[in-house]
């Protein structure tokens, strides 16, 4: 189990930035389909560009930083996140802490316009307009990524994951963090930012964990960011577990980043990686960034595709559970732990689909 602390571990393994997968959007769809099903493959992992959402973005950012520039008291009307809502460096209910302010909402427009009418001096019509704006768009973008998936991996039905994105009872949320300069967070202390900035190896560090390490639950995830540096990935190819290996993402306000989350690698029977990834604080600068978690109605059982079993080559790696069952294992457990192991096939798993193979 790896349990995310707001310290830098002495035994990880920051390497150079590295060029990652990207995808245009302008490109040839069949181009564009088997460069990001190849990349979901190796990493977990791509970068988007002529994504067509570059307006509404940056409107969005402007709207998130007027409300993280609101006063405490305004900001905390909207919390405490449970999940939903406006939180403070706490991360869930089992006591995973970060360097960061956020607010979670459902990107259903009732949800949007029920938290911001709570919130003092915001403009809560703007607000919610700006919001439901971006969302329809980023939405429509990950419908035609999950497409996009669909035809690369070969899919008979290429609406199998989008479908679910469609669904007018989909579970799809939108998140916005600030990572602000020490010491902004409310009851962030001198002694407290001292502390966090020493290494486990007793040298200075100015890098402070904003989001600890984690994968993302849902299908997949839109990330956008301004353009400070703090997202980081961990390498699939890591072989020793006490060596975690971390590549900086360069920050790129003009794209997205996409993850792969749980619930494809589970329907592609983990030929797509869930990636594993976290957030650092930068201390000189504020990062802000918004993500866009794609997901199935709670009711929607998810099952590795048979298309995606071979009982003699990859036989079916987990059990089938509905993603409101999914939800409620993932907020008993700490930040960093596997929640797919927790569902692991077993062998009759494996008998039941010799039936249809």
């Amino acid at each position: 189990m790896v349990v995310p602390s707001a310290r830098l571990p002495a035994a990880n393994k920051l390497f150079p930035c590295r060029p990652f997968p990207v995808v245009d959007l302008s490109w040839r769809r069949a181009r564009a389909a088997d460069r990001l099903t190849r990349a979901a493959e190796d990493l977990g992992f791509f970068k988007v560009i002529n994504h067509g959402v570059a307006v509404s973005a940056a409107a969005m950012a402007t709207a998130a930083a007027g409300f993280f520039s609101l006063p405490p008291g305004d900001k905390l009307a909207a919390g405490p996140p449970s999940p939903l809502g406006y939180g403070v460096r706490n991360i869930g209910f089992n006591g995973d802490m970060g360097e960061l302010e956020y607010l979670l909402l459902h990107s259903h427009p009732a949800h949007v316009a029920m938290k911001a009418n709570s919130i003092p001096n915001l403009n809560a019509a703007h607000f919610s307009e700006v919001v439901n704006e971006y969302v329809k768009q980023v939405r429509q973008l990950a419908i035609e990524l999950l497409e996009m998936l669909a035809e690369g991996l070969g899919l008979q039905d290429t609406q199998v994951f989008s479908g679910m994105v469609e669904d007018t009872d989909n579970d799809c949320l939108i998140r916005f963090n600030h990572y602000p300069t020490p010491p902004c967070l409310p009851g962030t202390t001198t002694a407290e930012l001292d502390d966090d900035e020493v290494a486990g190896n007793g040298t200075a560090s100015r890098e402070r964990v904003g989001f600890g390490e984690h994968s993302d639950p849902q299908l997949l995830s839109i990330l956008w960011s301004n353009d400070v540096d703090g997202l980081q990935i961990r390498l699939p190819s890591t072989s020793d577990e006490r060596e975690v290996e971390w590549v900086p993402v360069p920050a790129d306000p003009t794209a997205f980043y996409v993850n792969i989350g749980d619930l494809l690698q589970v329907m592609t029977n983990g030929r797509l990686i869930s990636v594993r990834h976290r957030a650092m604080a930068n201390s000189s600068r504020s990062r802000m960034s918004t993500v866009f978690f794609a997901a199935p109605s709670l009711s929607t059982r998810i099952s590795p595709l048979y298309e995606m079993i071979n009982k003699s080559h990859r036989p079916r790696r987990y059990k089938s559970f509905t993603w409101g069952e999914f939800k409620r294992a993932m907020y008993t457990l700490r930040l960093g732990y596997n929640r797919l192991d927790l569902f692991i096939a077993e062998a009759d798993d494996n008998k039941e689909d010799a039936n249809f193979l």
